[in-house]
């Protein structure tokens, strides 16, 4: 065991988690380097928070990743930990196993992923297998838990998750994506149900899925965030500490997102976030539009966040700690914060100029997404004239389903430039 363990823990050259394709734009493996990053801002958060001690000696503190794919993060986190105890814990068996069994957990997004994960943790997809360095587990599945779960359909759409009743109602022969941590309505019964006891989690660590196809928008071609729903499960357990990568869309927009944007900004648990704006610098190969972030969130912590921006592995500009809360967006680059300022401040005969904000319509004015109607009126029993992208059509007034105001006589104008919607009536 000694020998298998040592082998099995020594440094990668190169690290097989590098070399493994992501499963969809949705579903990305963090890489390592990128992982351990995230660790450094949590052990100099916990050191910060007591006294310089080193959060990698602490054999009583519990990881979990609610979204394993790779494994990459428990990996990294037994890696260290494995160091860091051996002054408290010089038996490396002992040592090994104590930090598989009492302080590594996972939940598997898939049954793919669950494999995948216990492979990079216990070095065997079995936890109990012959070439497994983890002992004293009763079911092969160890710590890193995964069992098939199905969406909840109210009519067309999942009602946890937002998901398509027509694109993943398909079948126990392939996966339902019903992810177990965001489909229950008490997320600490269902860890007690899953690892038995009840569990009380120290550091919560992950890279969430994006999104889902929600069957909707032109042609039947959109998605719901749901990394939202991870974020919030995540948070409802009150770890200590929580480090998770989002897309940045939710800074300033993203569908169904408002909400979610707003108890993120007005929450003064989090510590710090790190910005990473270009499409491909976490990574590479996959275009997220509006870039990346990850983020330290610290129960204990009250007051304000540490905005870094981030262009590749070098900090762009200066980091700021800001009130995130002092506008219902965030504005992105701490240089930036002055401008919103300035215009704030500015009055007219004593007043404060009309926002911009109170002209512009949300997603999907008057009920329209991307339609196209008639090149002509004729045939239509109640014709609007839509001005569209560089377009105009015909449609029946009845698919105009909101925004009517006072009246519906006139013609219906929507425009949409650089992908943003503006509408007027």
């Amino acid at each position: 065991m000694t020998a298998r363990a040592s082998f099995a823990l020594r440094g990668r050259n190169p690290d097989v988690l590098t070399c493994i394709a992501n499963l969809s734009n949705d579903e990305v493996f963090t890489p390592p380097e990128f992982a351990n990053r995230m660790l450094d801002t949590l052990a100099e958060a916990w050191a910060a928070d007591h006294g310089g001690a080193d959060l990698w000696a602490e054999r009583s503190v519990r990881f979990i990743d609610p979204c394993a794919k790779s494994g990459v993060f428990l990996r990294e986190i037994t890696r260290r930990l494995t160091h860091g105890l051996a002054a408290t814990m010089p038996n490396l068996e002992e040592r090994v196993g104590h930090i598989l069994t009492q302080q590594v957990f996972g939940i598997g997004i898939t049954q793919m992923t669950s494999l995948l994960a216990r492979g990079s943790l216990y070095c065997s997809k079995h936890a109990q297998g012959e070439h497994s360095i983890a002992r004293g587990f009763a079911t092969d599945d160890g710590n890193i838990w995964f069992h098939r779960t199905e969406h909840t359909w109210d009519g067309s759409k999942c009602s946890y998750c937002g998901a398509s009743r027509e694109v993943l109602y398909r079948g126990e022969g392939l996966e339902s994506h019903a992810y177990a941590f965001i489909h229950t309505n008490d997320i600490k019964a269902r860890l007690a149900e899953v690892f038995g006891g009840d569990m009380q989690f120290d550091v919560i660590i992950g890279n969430p899925p994006c999104q889902l196809d929600d069957g909707g928008g032109g042609g039947g071609a959109s998605a719901t965030p749901i990394y939202n729903l991870f974020v919030e499960a995540a948070l409802s357990l009150e770890p200590r500490y929580a480090v998770m990568i989002t897309p940045s869309r939710w800074f300033a927009g993203g569908k169904g997102l408002d909400e979610f944007r707003d108890q993120m900004l007005r929450d003064h648990h989090l510590v710090k976030l790190i910005d990473l704006p270009s499409l491909y610098d976490v990574f590479p190969g996959v275009k997220i539009r509006g870039g990346l972030s990850y983020w330290l969130w610290a129960r204990d912590h009250d007051g304000g966040c540490e905005v870094v921006t981030m262009g590749g592995t070098e900090v762009v500009g200066k980091p700021v700690v800001r009130n995130l809360d002092a506008y219902d967006v965030l504005v992105r680059r701490n240089e930036a914060v002055r401008i919103p300022d300035k215009v704030t401040q500015h009055r007219v005969n004593g007043r404060s100029e009309a926002s911009l904000g109170d002209q512009v319509s949300a997603r999907k004015p008057f009920g329209l997404t991307n339609q196209r109607g008639e090149r002509t009126p004729t045939g239509l029993r109640d014709p609007v004239l839509v001005y569209g992208n560089q377009s105009t059509s015909d449609l029946n007034r009845s698919v105009i389903t909101s925004n009517l105001g006072g009246s519906t006589a006139g013609r219906c104008c929507w425009l949409r430039p650089m992908g943003q919607v503006v509408a007027t009536t």
